[in-house]
């Protein structure tokens, strides 16, 4: 659980668990839908930047 250590004691150990999983998806490097390079990154909810091909585009809101 190492991104949610900031959450301490508090929130319960399941909780915790399914936040951790989320934010691993959501913050790691994923495949650009044009170029198929893994080099898309989160700009904000439900927009994405593919670092390569420099495209935009939409996707859900932690993953394209």
């Amino acid at each position: 659980m190492n991104s949610t250590k900031r959450f301490g004691p508090r929130y319960g150990s399941t909780v915790k668990k399914k936040v951790e999983k989320i934010e691993v998806r959501q913050y790691k490097k994923h495949k650009c839908p044009f170029c198929s390079r893994f080099a898309v990154k989160r700009v904000s909810v439900g927009i994405f930047n593919c670092t390569k091909c420099k495209k935009k585009f939409t996707g859900q809101a932690y993953w394209p």
